[in-house]
């Protein structure tokens, strides 16, 4: 990305289970400036049981309450034959395409259709067979962190080290939908680039900018976001999905924080150093004069010497008559 933040839309369950609305939200995803699009290739199956008792009964709370965990990932699950064609999509548009697999099987569906990299979600962080697989593939590996302990972090890229897979990144990530900024806890990303040394970003369910563009302030490569045409279309995802409008927003709020961030430099210009201050004449000096306190002095603009040496050429003797507003220079005296 030549020095850019990689910004990665996510689709997630926002299709709605509509083909033609999919394909809607990936020219929408185009025009607000996205790199990249991401969906999920998973059946329930990969995920869960069909029961209703148990682990697997209706949830009791939260955004998905009511929902078993097979009724969610059924509503929510993308169709594998859509993928090629939202691919082909995509990348017309000049967008990647990429997803997160669930299962090996889905890995190897991802492989037929030649994906650039893989994303691994934050709840299989742990499921280490599913990520060597993925990364024995040798394409990038982005890895969300949401549920994982630093041992779940250190274990997951070891293994896809184990497998010659160095292409790494790791996304800071809070898995409530949606996050408060309070969860957010960005200082942890550049501990995280330093304790585990890859790169890093940020996989984000807060509303707004202002996490995206702290991410990147903290040295994100990556940002994702889940993306929505309108949140009124609901679906599982709607509730913490920014709308078209939203993610052109955050995309130059992202793209202005990189343009602050701008290089690592300590050069002034010749204009702005002579914008500072010099020793100049301010009083008119005879042949022969010494130079003192009264007769020179350090003011703005930069064309004369430089004021460190002022103590050094008081008491010196002027070699010729200098005029009031003269830019002071050793020239100007005995040596």
């Amino acid at each position: 990305m030549n020095n850019k933040t990689y910004i990665i839309a996510e689709l997630s369950a926002n299709h709605n289970n509509d083909f033609e609305l999919a394909v809607k939200t990936i020219h929408a995803m185009a025009a607000a400036g996205t790199d990249a699009v991401k969906v999920q290739t998973y059946k329930p199956e990969s995920l869960t049981l069909d029961l209703d008792k148990g682990y697997f009964a209706p949830r009791t709370e939260g955004l998905w309450k009511g929902y078993t965990p097979w009724k969610l990932y059924t509503e929510a699950a993308m169709p594998y034959e859509w993928q090629p064609k939202l691919m082909k999509i995509a990348n017309d548009l000049g967008m990647d395409f990429f997803s997160s697999p669930f299962d090996i099987e889905s890995v190897d569906f991802l492989e037929k259709m030649d994906v650039p990299m893989y994303k691994i979600a934050s709840f299989e962080i742990t499921d280490i067979p599913l990520i060597k697989h993925t990364a024995s593939k040798g394409k990038p590996i982005i890895m969300s962190t949401g549920v994982a302990t630093q041992e779940d972090i250190q274990l997951a890229i070891d293994t896809c080290k184990s497998v010659g897979n160095n292409q790494i990144t790791i996304l800071k990530c809070t898995s409530q939908y949606p996050a408060t900024i309070e969860q957010a806890n960005m200082l942890t990303l550049p501990d995280m680039k330093l304790k585990f040394g890859v790169e890093v970003g940020l996989s984000d369910h807060t509303m707004g900018s202002l996490v995206p563009t702290v991410a990147v302030a903290l040295g994100a490569t990556v940002v994702e976001k889940h993306f929505i045409l309108d949140r009124n279309l609901g679906g599982p995802d709607s509730a913490f999905s920014m709308e078209p409008h939203e993610f052109e927003e955050m995309v130059k709020a992202v793209r202005d924080t990189e343009a602050a961030l701008g290089k690592i430099t300590y050069e002034v210009s010749e204009n702005d150093k002579n914008r500072r201050r010099s020793l100049f004449v301010v009083k008119d000096i005879k042949k022969g004069e010494l130079i003192t306190e009264q007769n020179i002095r350090s003011i703005r603009p930069g064309f004369g010497l430089h004021p460190k040496y002022y103590h050094e050429v008081l008491g010196k003797k002027a070699v010729t008559d200098l005029e009031i507003g003269a830019p002071f220079s050793f020239e100007m005296i005995a040596k």
